[in-house]
Formats: C-alpha cells, sequence, structure tokens
C-alpha cells in the first residue's frame, strides 16, 4: 500500500509525454484543479521520477522515443514500489488493439487525444477515489485477518488450557488416590518385615532344639524349599520397599506436574520441574523392541528460583521432550539405531552415539534462564523450521500429532513470559530447542520479598515443599537410578 496519502487538494500526478506542448498544457489544467504535477519527457526520466517520489496516478504517453508507454507500465508494474500507482494512458491511437494491449499491460483506463480538460480531470479523480477505497479495503482486510489469526490463537490456547486443567484435576485426584493406599503399604512394610524377622527367628530357634524333626515336618521343608524362603524373604521385602518408594516418587512427580491448586504464578525450581517431567515420560525412555533405551544427559547450571506460570511451563517441557522422543523414534524407523546395538557416548549428531536427549541450563547476561532440550534424532529440514510454531502444523504422520505443541509452547514463552524459544537444527544430526525466559516478570516482582532472591539451586521452596511431604518418607528425591537417565554433564552442541 504505496498510495500517497497526501493533502486531497495536493495530490502528486506524474504526466509523461515526449512533447512539451502537451506537457504544458496538461500540467497547467491539473495545477488549476489543486494537483501537485511533475514532468517527464520520456520512459526513463519517468522510472527515476517514480523511485524519487511515489505518484499518485500516472499520465502515460504510448509513442515516446528509446521506450514507449507500454514498456514504462510494464516496468512499472513489475516493481513492488510501483505496481500500484494508477495509469491513466493518453494516447492519439484510437483502435481497439491499442487499447486493450493498455490494459493488458496494467493500465486503468485510455484516454484518446485530443482531450478534453474536464475529462482528464474526472478520469484522474475517479483513479484517486479508487485507489483510497482500495487502501481502505487492505487495511480492513489486514485487520479482519490479524483479529482471525488472534481468535484462533485464543481459541487454541483456551482449549489447551481446558484440557490441561481437566488433566491437573484427574492427575491431582489419581495422585491422591494413589498415595492414600501406598502409603498404607509403606507404612505397613516395616511391621511386615519386622514380623517375618521374628518367624525367621523362631523357626531357626526350633530347628535348634529339635535338630530332628518328624518326617512328615522334613517333607514340608524340603516341599516348600524353606531355605530359600528363610534367604530370599529380605530381599523380598526389599524389593517391596523399593517398588513402593518408586510409587511414592510418582505420586510426587504427579502432584508437581499438575500443580492443582497452586498460585498462577510462583517461584518455583526449573531443575524440579524438568525431572518430574522426565518421570511422567520414564516409560517412553525405556529399552524397547525397536531400539536400546534413550539417555537423558543433564548438564545443570547453578540456578536462582524463576517466577513463572509453573504449570504452563510444565506443558512446555512435556511437549519437548515428547518432540524429542518423537524424533529419535523416526530415526528408529528409518534404521538409525537398532535393539540391542552397544554404543559410544560421543556426542550429538554422532552417527554412532545411542539415542541421546541433551539437558542443558545456565543463567544467560541477560537476567534470564536458558533451557535447550536437544535430540540426536533425524533433524528438521531448513524449510520446515520457519512453520514449526504456526498452529496446526505438523510434520507427523496423521494421528501422531496435531501440531499445536509448539504454537502453544510459543505462546507460554514469547507472550505469557516475555521469552524466546527457537530451533536449530541440521538433518540427520539432531535438533535443539533453546528456551529464555526472565527470572522476574516486571509488573508482579514486588509481590515476593527480596530474602527470596538469590536461592541456590535447590532453594527454601522446594525444601519447604519436601519437608510438606515427610511423612512420605525420602522416596521423593530425584536421583540418578532411572531407567534411560545419567547424570554426567555434557555441553550443548552448537553445529546442528
Amino acid at each position: 500500500m504505496h498510495f500517497n496519502q497526501t493533502n486531497h487538494q495536493k495530490r502528486n500526478i506524474l504526466v509523461v509525454d515526449d512533447t512539451p506542448d502537451n506537457l504544458r498544457l496538461l500540467s497547467a489544467m491539473l495545477t488549476a484543479q489543486g494537483f501537485e504535477v511533475r514532468k517527464a519527457l520520456n520512459g526513463k526520466m519517468a522510472l527515476t521520477a517514480c523511485q524519487m517520489v511515489l505518484p499518485d496516478v500516472i499520465l502515460l504517453d504510448i509513442n515516446m522515443p528509446g521506450m514507449d508507454g507500454y514498456q514504462v507500465c510494464q516496468q512499472l508494474k513489475a516493481d513492488d514500489k510501483t505496481s500500484e500507482v494508477p495509469v491513466i494512458f493518453i494516447s492519439a491511437l484510437d483502435d481497439v488493439v491499442d487499447k486493450v494491449k493498455a490494459f493488458d499491460v496494467g493500465g486503468v483506463d485510455y484516454i484518446a487525444k485530443p482531450f478534453h480538460g474536464a475529462e482528464v480531470v474526472l478520469r484522474i479523480e475517479n483513479q484517486i477515489n479508487l485507489r483510497l477505497l482500495q487502501v481502505k479495503l487492505q487495511e480492513q482486510n489486514f485487520l479482519l485477518q490479524q483479529a482471525i489469526d488472534n481468535l484462533k490463537a485464543s481459541q487454541v490456547q483456551q482449549i489447551q488450557n481446558e484440557k490441561m486443567v481437566a488433566l491437573g484435576q484427574l492427575v491431582a485426584g489419581l495422585a491422591h488416590e494413589i498415595n492414600n493406599p501406598i502409603s498404607f503399604i509403606y507404612g505397613n512394610l516395616q511391621y511386615a518385615g519386622q514380623y517375618v524377622e521374628d518367624l525367621v527367628k523362631m523357626i531357626e530357634v526350633y530347628q535348634q532344639e529339635y535338630p530332628k524333626p518328624t518326617p512328615k515336618v522334613q517333607q514340608i521343608a524340603k516341599d516348600i524349599d524353606l531355605n530359600f524362603i528363610i534367604k530370599d524373604l529380605q530381599n523380598l521385602i526389599g524389593a517391596m520397599y523399593r517398588g513402593s518408594d518408586r510409587i511414592q516418587e510418582i505420586v510426587l512427580a504427579l502432584q508437581h506436574f499438575s500443580r492443582h491448586d497452586e498460585a498462577e504464578m510462583k517461584r518455583v525450581n526449573i531443575h524440579e520441574d524438568i525431572e518430574n517431567t522426565l518421570v511422567m515420560l520414564q516409560h517412553r525412555l525405556r529399552e524397547t523392541a525397536n531400539r536400546p533405551a534413550i539417555v537423558v544427559v543433564k548438564d545443570y547450571g547453578n540456578l536462582p528460583l524463576v517466577t513463572c506460570y509453573a504449570s504452563e511451563l510444565n506443558q512446555v517441557f512435556m511437549h519437548l521432550l515428547n518432540n524429542a522422543i518423537d524424533a529419535i523414534e523416526e530415526g528408529v524407523e528409518n534404521g538409525k539405531w537398532g535393539a540391542g546395538n552397544q554404543f559410544p557416548e560421543e556426542g550429538i549428531g554422532n552417527q554412532s552415539s545411542p539415542p541421546q536427549i541433551w539437558i542443558h541450563t545456565e543463567v544467560t547476561d541477560l537476567n534470564a534462564v536458558k533451557i535447550a532440550i536437544a535430540d540426536n534424532g533425524l533433524g528438521i529440514e531448513e524449510l520446515l523450521r520457519s512453520r514449526l510454531f504456526d498452529p496446526f502444523f505438523t510434520t507427523k504422520p496423521v494421528g501422531k500429532g496435531s501440531g499445536l505443541g509448539l504454537s502453544i509452547s510459543y505462546q507460554i514463552i514469547v507472550q505469557k513470559h516475555r521469552g524466546n524459544i527457537s530451533c536449530n537444527s541440521s538433518v540427520g544430526k539432531g535438533a535443539e530447542f533453546a528456551i529464555e525466559i526472565p527470572i522476574e516478570q516486571p509488573n508482579i516482582s514486588s509481590q515476593f520479598s527480596k530474602s527470596e532472591k538469590g536461592l541456590g539451586r535447590w532453594g527454601a521452596e522446594e525444601q519447604g515443599e519436601q519437608g510438606e511431604q515427610g511423612e512420605q518418607g525420602e522416596q521423593g528425591k530425584h536421583g540418578s537410578k532411572e531407567v534411560g537417565e545419567n547424570n554426567n554433564s555434557s555441553p550443548m552442541t552448537n553445529d546442528k
């Protein structure tokens, strides 16, 4: 929309004619009507004049030396800057073929010589009015399209929010319901273990006091393999303890991931949220019949507590980690890995390395935290990367994804947290998604006391949360025993 929005009485008209008398006549006539007139004697001068100051209307003669009017019009329409300027042809040629050609090359009107001044003025004013209406229509279309895009984005976000609220309530309810019986089991395992030890001691004393039992007792002891049972009971109780610990760890991760009934904006430990998300995805990280286990390499920096929408940030971690796993599984389908193969851990993109996901965190110079999640899957083509964050755009086959995950992640990071999300990838070497969000959100930072600032990687807040879970034991602490995880630091690569 390059229309010249100057005063209505000073519209800029460019007159192009190789006859000076015609130029003077048109210039005088249009100037008297309040137009600002510029003159050009040939096509090259006309093109140069258009580049210097964009005219509102061009009056263009056809028969000119060097470059005729048709050629001038074609060049004007080929240039984005001048393509929308109305061109009115003025010529002594009154043949139908000449008029058709004038319209074919982009002219909007045709005036045959000799012309009448009133006709020229009216035709110019008509084109100016039409151009004004076109500009208004384009502006309205732009605003309408913007409103439609905003509505779509709002609908997508609302759908996702409703889904996450429902999921959060479901997860919180399940965690609560599971927590009650597992707490009962865990609490009674101690007594069961003690009772078993007492019974074993009783049997041992009986064997000492009665070294020659009756044949019936001997037969029963042989049938049930009494010696093996006595030795294996302690292992059995230990396995039950470990299973209960694992269930309680999952329950704790469910509670933290859902963050049900918590304040929307709060200070959270980013590492704890990442760990909780990994616990939720353990079933996808384990070894399968088609591939080895996915190794998670963590390179955690020393992060302070970050003010954010914790539940929504968990959504982002879930989307990015799920996508990384999907990319690795796509690589498996394309023959990059095979089940049971042994691979040296040589970094991302190496064809001999096992399937891996790298998680790197650090504090940037801009008082923000950066979380990078990388994989060594198949990578993303350059043509597709520009559309990754568009709603409903997906490279996955039907039934494998809706294309909303990255779009929602973009809204959460960029719009809600004033941050940035980007993707760096090379085909065949994997992909890295990097998130940056401010440590403090400016509009709500005053709600928190200054004493909270500067807390370390495992600060006061999470200690308090662990204290509230004291009745569930120490099993909620995150360690390096999960299948497919590796706590050895590995720097993120930048050659992707």
